[in-house]
């Protein structure tokens, strides 16, 4: 099997490229052409500091039909990470063959999430945004950085505000704008989403972490962080003000806290969007995309970088 580390998954990468593989991916997943079984998280470390669990794991297993290899992903979620210097999100992709059940690859995975979870803003400022693009991020980690890049890397970025309550945003700010991506901070929620055109949220918030009714008319709000019932990123009056809510798994974003109160059957999925059956209506309009992650996108995008990997005959071949 081939195996390849961060550092090389990062010389493979192109988000320019990566950026179709994961609509084709949507695309198969909304037409049911995928296996995606439930993906279970579960607490972890509980019993080695004290009773309470350190952090969450998640199993995301999936395949695209017709594609040459299936994916399992193993995910670690920790969030006193940040304490230790190491990233809240830790993730490894195995690649098995479909044909045969013969493990094929074995990649670093968090840079891989992150990209195509970047990619998930980038396609979706794409097909339902408005111009000019002023972006607001709330969060300042690795995903804010990746969603403003990806959203740079499909369309014509005016400029980017970022808001963290910490000193991170001016850090932020200084990564996007060495990539040459105007950016700076600012020291509110308010002060970032007000004017925007495109709205990320990229925490691991449990309370709503701006107010709804500073968003301008025509705004895209695209939420990535929550992905369980007691995460929330989003206020009711967000919500109210939509005029309909996109969703990358809609049956599993219903369940998180952003979408209390929402009936499931009202979310519509984001795959339609970008088939062209679904979209934004009027310039006025407020949108939201709401994002919990799904492991086909993982599955397109490792094999895409497996592929490229053996282009360069990049990685280690490790025999089992």
């Amino acid at each position: 099997m081939r195996v390849l580390s961060d550092s090389e998954i990062d010389d493979l990468l192109d988000l320019g490229a990566l950026l179709p593989v994961v609509e084709s991916a949507f695309v198969k997943q909304g037409r049911g052409e995928v296996e995606r079984p439930d993906r279970p998280h579960f607490p972890v470390g509980a019993g080695i500091e004290g009773d309470e669990p350190l952090g969450t794991g998640l199993v995301m297993p999936a395949y695209v039909h017709g594609a040459a290899y299936y994916a399992t992903k193993l995910v670690g979620v920790h969030e006193g990470n940040g304490e230790r210097g190491l990233p809240t999100v830790n993730a490894t992709i195995a690649l098995t063959e479909a044909e045969t059940g013969l493990p094929a690859a074995y990649l670093a995975g968090t840079r891989i999430t992150n990209a195509r979870t970047g990619c998930i803003g980038g396609l979706a400022a794409k097909h339902l945004a408005t111009e000019p693009l002023r972006v607001g991020i709330v969060g300042a980690g690795a995903q804010a950085r990746w969603q403003a890049r990806a959203i740079a890397a499909a369309t014509d970025v005016d400029r980017v505000r970022v808001y963290s309550p910490s000193d991170s945003r001016e850090a932020c700010a200084a990564d996007l704008r060495a990539a040459g991506i105007d950016a700076e901070a600012v020291g509110t929620p308010r002060e970032a989403v007000a004017d925007a055109t495109v709205v990320v949220t990229a925490t691991t918030s449990t309370e709503p972490t701006f107010p709804g009714e500073a968003l301008a008319a025509g705004t895209l709000v695209v939420a990535v962080g929550a992905y369980a019932p007691e995460m929330r990123e989003l206020d009711a009056t967000t919500v109210e003000r939509a005029a309909r809510i996109f969703a990358d798994v809609p049956e599993e974003a219903a369940t998180v806290g952003d979408m209390d109160g929402v009936e499931p059957s009202s979310l519509v999925s984001l795959s339609d969007a970008f088939e062209g059956e679904a979209g934004r209506r009027r310039d006025d309009e407020i949108l939201i995309v709401e994002s919990v992650g799904s492991a086909v996108l993982d599955a397109a995008a490792a094999e895409h970088l497996l592929a490229r990997a053996e282009a360069r005959d990049a990685g280690t071949i490790v025999d089992l």
